[in-house]
C-alpha cells in the first residue's frame, strides 16, 4: 500500500482479502504492508471496514465470515496474537470454532508475519519507501499471492517485476483466473494450475532417438 493509493478503497477491500473462509485460503493476503506516512489513516480506515465485516452463520446469505474448522486450529490461530491487537471483533454466542476477525501491528520478524496463519488475523506493517516494501515483501518464506496499491502505473510494474510471488494484482485483490497460470515461488510450491501452463501437469513427455548410423 503505497501512499499514492486510492486509500480508502484499498481499505475497504482488504478485509475481504484476509477474512473471506475465515482465512483459511492458500490467497489470503494476511501482511499488510503500508508506507509510513500514510499508516495511521489507513490503519485507522482498515479497522472501521474489519468492524463492519459480518461474522455469523455461514448458511445465511447475510453472513460474511465464518468458524474455523476445528477446535485445534482455533487454538493454533490464537497463538499468533500475542499482545493487545489493534483491533478484535465480535463473534456469536452459539456453536461453532469461532474465532474474530483481528488486526495486529507488527514487524517482519514476527511469528505473524512469517508463518501461515491460515486464520482471520492480518498483521499491519509499516515500509518507509519502494526497495524498503519489495525487501520486507520478499523476505518470507512463502510466495503465493498479493498485491500492489498504487496510482504510479510504472511504479506497480516495476515491483511487480520485483516480487517473488506467483500472483499479484495491481488495485485490487484477485488471484484466481481461469485463463491464467496459478500458482507459488518458495515453499508455495512448484507448478501451475489453469491456463495452458496447468496442461504441463497432465502431459507426458515422450523423447524417442533414432539412429541414423549404418
Amino acid at each position: 500500500m503505497f501512499a499514492d493509493a486510492d486509500v480508502e478503497k484499498a481499505a475497504a477491500s482488504a478485509p475481504y482479502a484476509v477474512f473471506d473462509n475465515a482465512g483459511q485460503d492458500c490467497c489470503a493476503r494476511s501482511r499488510i504492508l503500508v508506507e509510513r506516512s500514510i499508516y495511521d489513516r489507513f490503519l485507522g480506515e482498515l479497522v472501521e471496514a474489519t468492524r463492519r465485516v459480518r461474522v455469523g452463520d455461514p448458511s445465511l446469505d447475510t453472513t460474511e465470515m465464518g468458524p474455523l474448522i476445528s477446535s485445534e486450529h482455533r487454538s493454533k490461530v490464537a497463538s499468533f496474537v500475542e499482545d493487545d491487537p489493534a483491533f478484535r471483533g465480535d463473534v456469536p454466542d452459539g456453536p461453532g470454532f469461532w474465532f474474530p476477525c483481528t488486526l495486529v501491528e507488527a514487524t517482519n520478524d514476527d511469528r505473524v508475519a512469517q508463518e501461515e496463519v491460515f486464520g482471520p488475523v492480518a498483521a499491519v506493517i509499516p515500509f518507509e519507501d519502494e526497495a524498503d516494501a519489495i525487501r520486507i515483501a520478499n523476505d518470507t518464506p512463502y510466495g503465493l499471492s498479493g498485491s500492489i496499491w498504487t496510482r504510479d502505473g510504472a511504479r506497480a510494474l516495476r515491483v511487480a517485476r520485483a516480487l517473488d510471488t506467483g500472483v499479484i494484482s495491481v488495485n485490487a485483490n484477485t488471484s484466481v483466473r481461469v485463463q491464467t497460470p496459478f500458482g507459488g515461488f518458495k515453499q508455495s510450491g512448484f507448478g501451475r494450475e489453469l491456463g495452458m501452463h496447468a496442461l504441463e501437469g497432465y502431459s507426458e513427455v515422450k523423447s524417442v532417438y533414432v539412429s541414423t548410423d549404418g
